[in-house]
């Protein structure tokens, strides 16, 4: 990976990094428990209940990928970044283009995803 592509795909990080976390404070008030006191019908509440119960899941998914992105911008602070973590094999610039927090190459993260 050339230093150019290094330094557009820490970039990227950058941005994707803080575009999650505006994501994270503005989906805050959605994943506060659902009042029981409200006085709303039974069918509402489960409607409320369940949009509750997804942007808390979709707020795990965008809190595990800050992690990981984290984790690549610590990558590239140690000229680490672009080689995959379990084989030690060059992650292909397509796929860190795609998902530039990506640790593992294509066949490790599909190894990885067979073995679940």
């Amino acid at each position: 990976m050339t230093t150019i592509q290094c330094h557009e795909l820490h970039q990227q990080l950058l941005r994707l990094r803080d575009q999650l976390k505006a994501l994270l404070r503005n989906s805050a008030e959605r994943v506060q428990p659902v009042d029981l006191d409200k006085p709303i019908g039974r069918l509402s509440r489960m409607d409320e209940m369940q949009q509750q119960s997804m942007a808390k899941a979709n707020r795990r998914a965008i809190e595990q990928r800050v992690v990981q992105i984290e984790a690549a911008l610590l990558r590239i602070s140690r000229a680490e970044y672009g080689v995959c973590v379990a084989c030690e094999e060059e992650i292909g610039p397509g796929r860190l283009k795609a998902r530039p927090e990506a640790p593992f190459c294509l066949n490790c993260q599909a190894e990885r995803e067979a073995s679940r």
